[in-house]
Parts: structure tokens; C-alpha cells; sequence
């Protein structure tokens, strides 16, 4: 059954809405696809309109950007540190938007949502004194 976008059936009082339409394609939500650290492997999801998104599977690199010098560079992922979202996401190297991931530059915080933009991108973390 696919996941729906649209309004519930049930009325907050329990009761059933009166029925205004079918289901549309365009209500239709997608579902949670993890990325997992490993090889690049990704997909091609189609959606309405003929927009193409970019789904990350798997990835190992990393885009780093550093705030003070506003340099960016590609580096390797060695690990998942943290997750606010889910403690077993850093188990299972899950990658996600606010994950905090251990490269060879450091402590990166990821800012990008791979599995809508396709891609990883972070910011280095300074490390509180």
C-alpha cells in the first residue's frame, strides 16, 4: 500500500470525514530509504513533471567545507559519530542531514540531505574548549 500525503480519514473526534476524492499520484510520499557508508551507489527516482532525483544508496566521500577559510574539498568517510535523529543510526552507519561523521580532515557535520540532493556536503565542527 503506498504512503499517502493526504488528509486522514478519521476526524479528531473519531468520526469519518465524508470522502471528497481518490488518491491522487500526487499525494503520494516515499519511504525512508537509509544511506549506508560504503562504494557511491545510487538510483534515479521519477516523479511528477519529469523531475528526476538523484537517491544516494551508498556513499564513502564526502564535499568539506571549512567556515573560516571558505575552501571546499572532497575527503574520505571513516565513520558515523553521532546522531540526533536515532542512536541506532550511528550503529549501522547510517548517513543523514545533522549526522556528525569522522574524516580525515576532522569532525564534519553533514548539511545536506543525501537521499533528496544525491549528493554529502558538511561543514567541519570546531570542538568546544
Amino acid at each position: 500500500m503506498a504512503l499517502s500525503q493526504f488528509r486522514s480519514k478519521r476526524k479528531p473526534t473519531g468520526g469519518l470525514y465524508k470522502r471528497i476524492r481518490k488518491k491522487k499520484k500526487r499525494d503520494f510520499g516515499s519511504d525512508f530509504i537509509p544511506v549506508k557508508l560504503g562504494p557511491k551507489n545510487k538510483k534515479i527516482v521519477e516523479g511528477l513533471a519529469n523531475i528526476r532525483k538523484q537517491r544516494l544508496l551508498q556513499i564513502d566521500t564526502i564535499n568539506v567545507t571549512d567556515p573560516k577559510t571558505g575552501k571546499t574539498e572532497s575527503t574520505k568517510i571513516l565513520e558515523v559519530l553521532e546522531h540526533l535523529d536515532n542512536p541506532h543510526y550511528t550503529r549501522s552507519n547510517f548517513i543523514t542531514k545533522g549526522c556528525v561523521v569522522k574524516t580525515e580532515l576532522g569532525k564534519v557535520k553533514v548539511t545536506s540531505r543525501p537521499t533528496q540532493h544525491g549528493v554529502v556536503n558538511g561543514i567541519i565542527v570546531e570542538e568546544k574548549k
